[in-house]
């Protein structure tokens, strides 16, 4: 909620340098890092921790590695479940690939709930410095009448149920970061609307209870059906032990045409956990909660990623991997980049030199990310044929070398300088591959 540390600068007349809308891990990442750099930083997310989020809960090193430059613990008492890479299940096989041992990444990954994960990136902001106004819903944002430059936000205090709680009230900031997820809504108020061109997948997951909870490997299976069909899919089903008594499971389809009402994905999944061994727990007698779907936008889906005051994190900004789904990564990454960003656009001094600044962002995002994510864009395009995803389980399965090359490419794992055979074919591949 809207406290004292929000008030209107009486010099500035602004409540804060930054106001970001929405405290998910772009959000939060962002407001941590730029408010340790002593920013007044208001942080705008409708709902209270903790709460729920559609996500498979699985965090590859590189999340791992965005959590250790954020200086968050992740202690295995506090619900952080340790992994030691991928088990690969497909064609008749299961083939386990330890996250590789590189200078950039850590060793390992995490699987942490979204309701726990959240909320510990949330009071990690706050402890930078931020303030976080939780059950504040952000409804439009503030145009300057003279440049149409966003220039604050206007929220309203809403109860647990999302009604209106409170009196609409204006916070001014000279740049707002939009971080409010797929919805896109303050992006859509300047009318940046997703891009056609761009792949879309849906996730759908649940919870059971599982003596597979304390599996220390993050499992993939590589065969997903639909009724009736003999064709693959292109996407994987998951199970990732959650270490406190139960599993999150799942699938994902990565598919340009997904969401398109073609396919029930909770049937779907129904019909995957019907397969699987009665011991593990994973029937409806078991089940924890329902099963819950999402849209994952996939590489930079919507663009720009800054326009007229506004700059786009995260899912808002389409920052979701395409060759597996992963967007915490790309999340906190693309706080971590828009802070610094931020940070020396805020020292200009003035505003068009502080608009010069600000406009280097995309710049940025699409240096570190962009001709990986053009790759994912044909990944997502050779999939999409039944017969590809055939022969590639089939035949790439029994190969433990090159599944260390696939398992470095779809996490996005590669040794950025030097390296070995793999890390060198990753970074070649990437570095000729367009800007996406």
């Amino acid at each position: 909620m809207l406290d004292a540390g929000t008030r209107a600068d009486a010099h500035g007349g602004r409540d804060a340098d930054v106001v970001v809308v929405g405290a998910g891990p772009a959000g939060s990442a962002f407001a941590a890092h730029l408010a340790a750099t002593g920013r007044r930083v208001v942080v705008c997310e409708k709902t209270a921790f903790p709460r729920e989020k559609v996500c498979g809960d699985g965090l590859t090193p590189r999340a791992v590695r965005e959590l250790d430059l954020l200086g968050v613990p992740t202690p295995r008492e506090e619900g952080w479940m340790p992994n030691r890479g991928l088990r690969l299940v497909g064609g008749g096989l299961r083939m386990q690939v330890p996250w590789p041992e590189l200078s950039a990444f850590p060793g390992h990954g995490l699987v942490h709930t979204r309701m726990g994960f959240d909320a510990a990136l949330a009071a990690h902001a706050r402890r930078a410095g931020a303030v976080v106004c939780e059950r504040t819903a952000v409804t439009a944002p503030v145009l300057d009448e003279r440049t149409g430059h966003v220039v604050g936000v206007r929220v309203r205090e809403v109860d647990a149920e999302g009604r209106r709680a409170g009196e609409e009230r204006v916070l001014r900031a000279p740049v707002v970061v939009a971080a409010d997820g797929v919805s896109g809504r303050m992006a859509l108020a300047l009318g940046l609307r997703k891009r056609e061109d761009r792949p879309l997948g849906i996730a759908v997951r649940t919870y059971f209870r599982s003596p597979r909870s304390d599996d220390d490997w993050m499992e993939s299976w590589l065969e997903l059906r639909e009724s009736g069909s003999a064709d693959l899919l292109p996407g994987y089903g998951w199970v990732f032990g959650v270490g406190d008594g139960s599993s999150n499971v799942g699938l994902g389809v990565l598919d340009s045409t997904a969401g398109t009402g073609r396919i029930d994905y909770r049937d779907l999944l129904r019909r995957w956990l019907s397969s699987m061994p009665p011991e593990w727990g994973f029937t409806p007698e078991q089940q924890v909660g329902p099963i819950r779907g999402a849209a994952l936008p996939m590489a930079f889906n919507r663009t720009p990623h800054y326009s007229r005051g506004l700059v786009l994190v995260g899912d808002c900004g389409g920052m979701v991997n395409p060759f597996n789904g992963e967007g915490i990564a790309y999340a906190m990454q693309s706080g971590r980049l828009a802070a610094q960003v931020v940070d020396a656009a805020l020292d200009a001094r003035d505003e068009r030199s502080r608009e010069r600044v600000l406009h280097t962002y995309p710049e940025a995002v699409r240096a570190e990310l962009g001709g990986y994510y053009t790759l994912g864009r044909v990944f997502v395009s050779l999939i999409g044929h039944p017969e590809v995803m055939r022969v590639a389980t089939r035949y790439g399965l029994p190969r433990p070398g090159l599944m260390r090359l696939v398992v470095k490419l779809l996490a996005n794992l590669g040794e950025p300088r030097g390296g070995d055979a793999s890390d060198r074919v990753i970074a070649a591949l990437t570095r000729l591959a367009p800007s996406a």
